[in-house]
């Protein structure tokens, strides 16, 4: 094989391996001591080695953009990205994001194939900290699709500025639409696991559940609208579904062992 031909080959698998790293998120360009290349900080996701020629080349194509300082994919670039990472529905993966969740259904957990651009709570669920570990507990992520699957069923649509101090079973925060009287059993039992459960979590942290997992908005959507730090929004979230993962699964005390201390010779009583 031709000298040419392997560099090409190369730079093609540099390319492929800069666009899967930003297609987990923006990058911020450091310098590296070593000539030619540059490192890409991806805060908790890691860092990369990344030849300049490369970065310049993808930003010609339109792959790789800039905005604030930080390198991510373009539209095109995360398209190309979620065709890549699905050889076999490249076109289906382009709109949307295919993966795999484990859902309890009918008691029992099971495997399905699910849109992870759907919701912003399934994308966090996809962050990975320095050590590899997932952002969110698999029981975290549960109980955040547990709270909006019956905040569907229950057939919730409150209005903008709804007062979440009502019970949701109540009916009252919507006026006169979704009453009790036009709820079927289903719905009804929907409502008030809902009510339980943002009432187990408290009211500071209830807002951010209902918020993220119920009316899907996205967690800078959520910062500017109530006005918190740059990136506290996923602290609290992460905060909150853990207290909601306490409601829905509750840990059980361990049964410690009755020890008894004898002198020596001492010998229980068989009954």
């Amino acid at each position: 094989m031709k000298r040419s031909s392997m560099d090409a080959k190369r730079a093609e698998r540099e390319k492929l391996r800069v666009v899967r790293f930003l297609a987990g998120g923006a990058a911020l360009p450091r310098p590296s001591a070593k000539e030619g290349t540059m490192l890409l900080d991806g805060g908790e996701r890691g860092m990369i080695s990344a030849a300049v020629a490369t970065l310049a080349a993808l930003a010609r194509s339109g792959v790789v953009e800039e905005a604030e300082g930080r390198l991510t994919l373009s539209p095109e670039g995360r398209a190309s990205a979620r065709r890549e990472q699905a050889p076999d529905e490249p076109f289906l993966a382009q709109q949307i994001e295919i993966g795999t969740r484990r859902i309890l259904a009918d008691g029992a957990e099971r495997t399905v194939r699910a849109n992870l651009s759907e919701s912003p709570l399934a994308q966090l669920a996809r962050l990975r900290m320095r050590d590899g570990k997932s952002f969110l507990e698999d029981g975290e992520f549960r109980a955040g699709e547990r709270l909006r699957a019956d905040y569907t069923r229950g057939q919730i649509m409150p209005r903008l500025g709804a007062n979440w101090s009502e019970a949701v079973a109540s009916g009252r925060r919507d006026g006169r639409e979704n009453g009790i009287a036009d709820l079927t059993d289903a719905a009804l039992a929907a409502r008030q696991r809902v009510d339980n459960a943002l009432s187990a979590v408290g009211p500071e942290l209830a807002g951010v559940l209902v918020d993220v997992c119920c009316f899907l908005k996205g967690l800078e959507r959520v910062e500017m609208e109530r006005g918190w730090p740059v990136r506290s929004a996923k602290v609290v979230l992460k905060t909150a579904l853990a207290a909601l993962n306490r409601h829905y699964e509750p840990h059980r005390p361990r049964r410690r062992a009755i020890l008894h201390w004898g002198a020596e010779g001492y010998r229980p009583n068989l009954r």
